[in-house]
This record gives structure tokens, C-alpha cells and sequence, in this order.
């Protein structure tokens, strides 16, 4: 499964992309997101699956 990783370094800041991973588990992903991106001092990080991103504007 891919997952999103969205994360933030001020709670007046919107959350920004930061990447993507593959991780059958939830579990598993939560752990390798704050492994692989963990170049910042980030104050929240959230993963989301990719298939439940939704298109708000389609060409």
C-alpha cells in the first residue's frame, strides 16, 4: 500500500508534502515515515493512504 506523508514544523503552518512509502502495514508505515523523513524538526506528521486522497478539482 502507499501511503502520504504530510508533516509541519509550526502549528500556524498548513501541513506540507513530504513524501510517499510503501508499507503493507499501517504500523509499519508510521515507522518508516518518521525513519526516512525525520530531516526536519517537524511538531506533527500524518500518513494517509493514497486511495483515500480525493480529487477536489478535475480538469
Amino acid at each position: 500500500m502507499t501511503w502520504e506523508v504530510f508533516a509541519r514544523q509550526a502549528y500556524d503552518e498548513p501541513l506540507h508534502h513530504v513524501g510517499a512509502l510503501n508499507e503493507d502495514d499501517e504500523d509499519l508505515a508510521l515507522v518508516a515515515a518518521r525513519s526516512i523523513y525525520d530531516e526536519q524538526p517537524w511538531i506533527q506528521m500524518i500518513i494517509v493512504p493514497r486511495t483515500a486522497i480525493r480529487e477536489a478539482i478535475s480538469a
